[in-house]
């Protein structure tokens, strides 16, 4: 990660809290996006409660949170077994490029293929080009588009 600490990466824990709510919140900055803070203490809770098929990870230079990543499992109709979603990546803008993301990726690829899981899958959005230039090295671009409801 640096010259000064390698790079941890491990589940998170509830005093893990401020580190993480600064990290998602940069992230859905990044998307132009604020969520009520309800929604915050409810996504922690689920994180670090267990039970919910949740999981999230950070990644540590040294005491600094510099990344985490979201992920969840959840069946799949058209094969048997479950599949695994990666619903949130980020790094934070010092840790770009020095293998945090790629790092956060691959703990997910390795958590889902512990639980019997194969398959994991992600979306971005078309314009995070930098992220994408990671995805392509480590996934295969799908042609699906998706498409959302809000209610």
């Amino acid at each position: 990660m640096t010259k000064d600490h390698a790079l941890n990466i491990r589940p998170i824990v509830a005093s893990d809290e401020p580190q993480w709510r600064a990290l998602w919140q940069a992230y859905l900055a990044f998307y132009e996006t604020v969520l009520p803070d309800d929604t915050y203490r409810d996504t922690f809770a689920r994180l670090v409660g267990g039970g919910h098929g949740m999981f999230g990870l950070l990644a540590f230079a040294g005491t600094d949170a510099v990344g985490l990543v979201h992920y969840l499992s959840h069946a799949n109709f058209w094969k048997p077994g479950q599949t695994c979603y990666l619903q949130d990546l980020f790094t934070t803008p010092a840790a770009r490029g020095q293998g945090v993301a790629r790092g956060l990726m691959q703990a997910v690829f390795d958590a889902a293929a512990r639980q019997g899981i194969p398959d994991v899958y992600w979306l971005t959005a078309e314009t995070n080009y930098a992220g994408r230039m990671l995805y392509d090295r480590v996934g295969v671009k799908t042609p699906f588009i998706v498409y959302e409801r809000v209610a």
